[in-house]
């Protein structure tokens, strides 16, 4: 048990200070949504550093594979269907709420941003009610 809560401090650590870092470097909240919406239309000039970040995400497990040798299990539950419509109702959600989890729950909390209370807020009642549902219909 400790050592799974050391992992989750460790992992928390991490992305604090990634998306501390990248503020720090660049002005820009590491909101996932934005950086990836900014790939699909017009391209700015910091493209390559928006397609850098997001290469970056899964790049660190496979640092992390690499370094340590150890499996990362991977296990998605559903059909490719479910999986499809599931991150189409994400990105409405991501689209009505103006970010993502990451956006509003790491870097819009920590600025104190009321926007991104109200919004993670939301998040949270949301997978709450949906877990409750989901253990409740079995």
């Amino acid at each position: 048990m400790l050592h799974a809560l050391l992992l989750g401090l460790a992992g928390g650590v991490l992305i604090g200070a990634a998306v501390g870092l990248f503020m720090l470097t660049t002005g820009r909240i590491a909101g996932i949504s934005g950086i990836a919406a900014e790939l699909t239309g017009h391209w700015p000039a910091r493209w390559p550093q928006n397609l850098a970040f997001l290469i970056g995400l899964p790049g660190g497990l496979l640092l992390w594979r690499a370094l340590s040798g150890a499996d990362v299990p991977v296990h998605l539950p559903g059909s490719g269907l479910l999986l499809m419509v599931a991150g189409l109702l994400v990105g409405i959600g991501t689209w009505l709420a103006n970010g993502c989890t990451s956006g509003h729950g790491v870097c819009g909390l920590a600025r104190l941003s009321p926007r991104s209370l109200a919004a993670t807020a939301t998040f949270m009642a949301v997978a709450v009610l949906v877990v409750a549902v989901r253990r409740f219909a079995g």
